[in-house]
């Protein structure tokens, strides 16, 4: 249904509605009117990396782990695989009367801030730090989940609007201060794409002021460039209780009425949190006119006719066997096999299992369920853990031997034991095997979202980039060992393993990789897959911290791959296979409003295996383009052993302009792209032993 008919439908429907009636429909938890046939809605539904918080869903690998498969074809099936999801899981509820919590079709998903500091606890539910990575797999996302049918098969979100990454402790009194470059250049392109591009049904503001304005009621966000810029015709949504910040933290306002007035005068349609329920007080003292409260009434009951909510859709039929059916987890498990990222290897890996008798495998998260599924996640039906899945590959073949070696924070397992009561264990282990696979890292409850976790700070975000130290022990006593060992990695963000990094022979990254991605790591390990993900943010060394501007601070320089000024531990782009894949020759051709860039790659290796090409552009001579390349375009590809392939990449040429000062798009400096596998930088080269090909346009 179009969204002039679907308005019209609204118009109506909301005309034979009191005021009274109107204004409870802008609750999130809206409830029926029965005296127009008009159900209760629950607008809260998460589908961050799956359908989340309503039972059994698919699990896919958290989207920081989505993003570093740099495959936005993928992105858009994930996308669908939600919806189809949710839609079912909707009808079954439906169908009894259940209109509760996360059983809606209106997902608050994606997050398309961007990672600027590697301390932010939500990080790892983003695309990363590059804004164009950021907006075209948001883009993605937003397609695979709304559909191109007849009504939408579920309504997408982009949040947090706007300059939203942390800190977390202080999120909700926070005013995060931002020029007008850095807002067009790195915090609004992503929004302005899943807004303007890919049609997104809603958006939702931020907790946080930014320039002075809470986000939830901003009328430079909201109205200035959201509704009369990018021509926003969607509904906002407020981030859950961020409008009772306006006068319990940020103190804009001073009573709960004055605050629901502000939101709703700036366009915030639904309120998630309770504030709303003052909006007739607010009406009744004249602080709110009738026409604004029918205004979001009419958004939102647009976006319901939209999805087929009123009148019913070609959607309805799909049944719950949908939920985690074969094809979805197929589809999980290659996401999960996209995103792993092999950082190290000096030839151990994959391991051949025929010349192995025994396996030890160590670490806090090697059997652990929660490391798997990152935060905002469903309930699979099966988990596979690390552990479990390098056990199936092995069978009966070869022995694995298992110590967890530590908690994953504390200093001791039991508490009656003394500190570091496990690493005997481990050694143990060890020694007796001929391979170690050391399993390492965190889980929700040490970064995530502030008020959901449980880490030291309370917070979510990180005080630095190192493990905990029970871990740093158990990694420094394992390798002393010195046997064969392979560390992999389950985090969110950056992480500095140290001197473990320098000592072990090879490191694999597999982020949060879904609910089964323990079967995932196990095939990288032992060769049934080629790992081929490339990192979607700056891994910095941990000494490199005091170097970057503050927490709070959000201008951009000394942040990312962009600013960065000094070499990272591994850079943005960055990451290995078991094939050997060069560019060998690349040229581009103006198409009007495009660049094509033409590559060919060589696959010089014994092994099959998918890469990612990257393209870069420098402005040189340019005063206002970032300090370093940055990304313009990219495509995944199969590279055959021994074969030569070639691929196009389609760039717009907006992507040549830089912003200056005052926030504008302009044409400066001379444009020169790189081609390759990595970024045009020398720690890349230093690692990968490939240098990309530059092009002057």
């Amino acid at each position: 249904m179009n969204r002039d008919l679907a308005r019209d439908k609204a118009q109506a429907l909301v005309a034979q509605m009191t005021v009274e009636e109107a204004a409870s429909q802008l609750r999130y938890d809206a409830p029926a009117i029965e005296r127009l046939g008009i159900p209760a809605y629950n607008w809260w539904n998460e589908a961050l990396h799956g359908v989340a918080r309503a039972g059994t869903a698919t699990s896919f690998p958290q989207a920081i782990g989505i993003a570093a498969a740099f495959d936005p074809q993928l992105v858009r099936e994930l996308g669908d695989v939600a919806a189809t999801e949710g839609r079912a899981k909707y009808n079954a509820s439906v169908a009894h009367g259940d209109h509760d919590i996360y059983k809606g079709l209106t997902f608050w998903s994606p997050n398309v801030n961007i990672f600027r500091d590697p301390r932010w606890g939500r990080g790892h539910e983003t695309y990363g730090e590059d804004p164009y990575l950021t907006g075209e797999l948001g883009k993605a996302y937003v397609a695979g989940l709304q559909g191109d049918g007849d009504v939408m098969k579920s309504a997408a979100c982009a949040k947090h609007f706007a300059v939203h990454s942390g800190p977390e402790a202080i999120r909700h009194h926070f005013n995060a201060v931002a020029t007008k470059k850095d807002m067009a250049e790195t915090y609004l392109p992503a929004f302005r794409d899943l807004v303007v591009d890919a049609g997104v049904e809603a958006v939702m503001g931020a907790y946080n002021r930014t320039n002075g304005e809470p986000c939830c009621g901003s009328k430079t966000l909201l109205v200035d460039i959201l509704r009369n810029e990018w021509g926003f015709k969607g509904h906002v949504v407020s981030d859950c209780w961020a409008i009772r910040d306006f006068h319990e933290h940020h103190q804009v306002t001073d009573t709960p009425e004055e605050s629901a007035a502000l939101a709703l005068e700036n366009g915030c349609d639904v309120n998630c949190g309770n504030t709303y329920i003052y909006m007739m007080k607010a009406y009744e003292k004249g602080l709110v006119t009738e026409e604004q409260i029918r205004l979001a009434a009419v958004r939102l009951f647009t976006a319901r006719y939209m999805l087929g909510i009123m009148e019913g859709s070609e959607y309805d039929a799909i049944p719950y066997t949908a939920v985690e059916c074969r094809e979805h987890i197929a589809k999980a498990r290659e996401a999960s096999e996209k995103s792993c990222v092999l950082l190290k290897n000096d030839g151990m890996l994959p391991l051949n299992k025929e010349k192995l008798k025994t396996v030890a495998v160590i670490g806090p998260n090697a059997d652990s369920r929660l490391s798997l599924i990152g935060n905002y996640h469903g309930t699979s039906s099966r988990y596979v853990t690390v552990l479990e899945g390098i056990q199936d590959e092995l069978g009966d073949d070869v022995r694995v031997l298992y110590a967890q070696g530590s908690h994953l924070f504390r200093n001791r397992e039991e508490n009656l034991g003394q500190p570091d009561d496990r690493i005997c264990e481990a050694l143990t282990v060890a020694e007796l095997s001929d391979a170690v696979v050391l399993v390492v890292g965190l889980d929700e409850t040490l970064e995530g979202e502030e008020g959901d976790t449980g880490n030291a700070a309370a917070s979510g975000d990180k005080i630095d980039l190192l493990l905990p130290e029970s871990q740093r022990k158990l990694m420094d006593a394992v390798l002393k060992a010195e046997k064969p060992t392979v560390i992999v990695l389950m985090a969110g963000s950056a992480i500095d393993l140290g001197k473990a990094a320098d000592d072990a022979n090879a490191v694999l990254l597999s982020w949060y990789p879904g609910a089964r991605g323990g079967k995932t790591v196990a095939d990288i390990l032992f060769g049934k897959v080629s790992p081929s993900g490339k990192l979607p943010l700056t891994f910095y060394h941990n000494d490199q911290l005091k170097d970057m501007p503050e927490f709070t601070d959000y201008s951009m320089k000394g942040r990312t791959y962009r600013y960065f000024e000094h070499e990272p531990l591994y850079p943005f782009g960055y990451g290995l296979t078991y094939g050997d894949v060069c560019v060998e020759a690349a040229k581009a051709q103006d198409a009007g409003d495009e660049i094509i860039v033409s590559a060919k790659l060589r696959n010089a290796g014994s092994m099959d295996t998918q890469d990612v090409v990257q393209v870069y552009i420098q402005n040189e001579g340019s005063e206002n383009a970032p300090r370093n390349p940055r990304l313009c375009g990219f495509a995944r590809v199969c590279c055959p052993a021994g074969e030569t392939i070639e691929t196009e990449i389609v760039i717009d040429k907006r992507r040549l302009l830089v912003v200056n000062g005052q926030g504008e798009c302009v044409s400066e400096g001379s444009p020169v792209l790189y081609v390759g596998t990595s970024q045009p930088d020398a720690r890349s080269f230093a690692l990968t032993g490939q240098k990309c090909i530059k092009i002057a346009l």
